[in-house]
């Protein structure tokens, strides 16, 4: 299971904050991003255990999800990378997976790193 780092109640009021700002076309602030995308990576850690696929969000974190082949060194054979905006995006469910990889806003490679079975987090 994912180490929890973000209190729970913290890391909800940033996502609040962060989706409110987003709404207005404003800037939530790195501090306010960060702590948000910080803490759906733990979410989606904490609800996904596993080590067999890597969701990077840089600069602000990566976490390893899903049962299957553990991942210990290197690259590991399932990858999925994208923005702060993107990430928190598709975890608050203002944009959904598919639209999120047509429009090239994700990079997935390898197997299993089809998240739409596994988002919005919230």
């Amino acid at each position: 299971m994912t180490k929890r780092r973000i209190d729970p109640a913290e890391g909800m009021a940033a996502l609040r904050a962060w989706r409110d700002c987003e709404e207005r076309g404003a800037d939530a602030g790195r501090t306010v991003v960060v702590t948000a995308v910080r803490f759906t990576l733990e979410e989606i850690g904490a609800l996904h255990p596993g080590r067999s696929v890597e969701v990077r969000v840089p600069p602000a974190g990566a976490v390893q999800i899903l049962p299957g082949a553990t991942h210990r060194r290197g690259t590991p054979p399932a990858v999925v990378e994208t923005d702060a905006r993107t990430w928190l995006s598709l975890a608050s469910g203002l944009l959904t997976w598919e639209e999120a990889v047509s429009s090239s806003r994700v990079a997935a490679s390898g197997q299993r790193t089809d998240l739409a079975p596994y988002l919005p987090l919230v």
